[in-house]
């Protein structure tokens, strides 16, 4: 596979690295945790669900110097049990979320090589349990562009000012990609992503690529897409929401979606959790949601939600009903 000669040709990269450095050891260099989560979902239109939804595995290594590796690998749904099906572990599946090297040159200049998230979305960057305040992530950030991509990305920071501009600029190298079970495919990736760090959190992507038709496995419409997103703070109420508009290469309608969540704190780190959005896809109609919910900050690594979600039509990544789920890092 292309894509497993790829990743064995960064592994050798990082090898040649490990041998020169006289230094430290490999093993004080290297770091190994992971997160996981667990929960329990009463659907609206369906059984009842309890499942362990994932354990990832991290792993990193930085020798101090210009290399530095991190992969993450999956085990997704290791347990799940519903009303019907009772204990089953026919959803249980491997995942390389993601394995990549990055070399740096300075703090302006930098190389990444490998599976990446694609940085696209601020939700898709942070989109680990214990990271995000919610138990589903907003549909829009899940399905209207890929997920990860296969590739190298040119990123840096500058300063300016009070502030700290950040940018990546990717592409893909290999289409061949993981997928999960409800995750569409696309082929032809590249973009950009800007970013401005101050009091506030505001970026700004653009994304061309090719979205294979899930029918038959053949390409189909070729899509740009702009998308905007800011997290803030008033007073300690945090607000963020993100924005997506897609087109087609003809400079048709090709799709849309949009969020806008805050997070209010009550008392003892619990924090009440709103969330409106909605998703529009081409052949698909659109779909609303809404969410409300309490948060518990349990730790700084632990996170306690109970959330309500409804709204129109079935999306597997968002159901409706109530979910109680517990996410932690390890």
């Amino acid at each position: 596979m292309k894509v497993a000669a790829f990743f064995i040709g960064l592994l050798l990269i990082l090898t040649k690295s490990v041998e020169a450095n006289e230094n430290n050891t490999f093993y004080e260099q290297l770091k190994v945790g992971g997160f996981s989560s667990a929960g329990v979902t009463l659907h609206r239109d369906a059984e009842a669900e309890a499942a362990v939804n994932e354990l990832s595995i991290l792993i990193s290594w930085n020798n101090l110097d210009r290399l530095s590796f991190f992969s993450e690998l999956e085990i997704e749904r290791p347990l799940a049990w519903n009303d019907n099906k009772r204990y089953s572990r026919k959803e249980s599946k491997l995942d390389l979320e993601r394995l990549y090297v990055d070399y740096n040159l300075s703090e302006k200049v930098n190389f990444r090589f490998g599976r990446f998230l694609t940085p696209n979305s601020r939700w898709n960057l942070l989109r680990a349990p214990p990271l995000v305040w919610t138990s589903s992530r907003p549909l829009a950030t899940s399905r209207l562009f890929p997920i990860a991509t296969n590739g190298i990305t040119l990123h840096g920071a500058l300063p300016i000012k009070d502030v700290a501009f950040e940018y990546k600029l990717f592409t893909e190298l290999s289409e061949d990609q993981q997928q999960d079970n409800n995750e569409l495919e696309f082929e032809h990736v590249r973009g950009a992503r800007f970013s401005i760090k101050s009091n506030s959190d505001i970026g700004i992507s653009l994304l061309s690529f090719r979205e294979i038709d899930a029918f038959n496995g053949i390409s189909g419409a070729s899509y740009r897409m702009l998308g905007l997103d800011f997290v803030t703070n008033l007073n300690e109420t945090e607000i963020s929401g993100e924005v997506f508009q897609r087109i087609t290469s003809k400079g048709k309608e090709g799709g849309s979606g949009a969020y806008i969540q805050t997070a209010v704190p009550i008392k003892d780190n619990w924090y009440w959790i709103t969330r409106l959005e909605s998703l529009k896809r081409p052949n698909e109609g659109s779909f609303e949601r809404w969410l409300i919910g309490a948060t518990w900050r349990v730790k700084p690594t632990q996170l306690l939600k109970l959330e309500l979600t409804g709204g129109s039509g079935n999306q597997p990544e968002a159901p409706r009903g109530f979910t109680a789920s517990y996410a932690l890092f390890f």
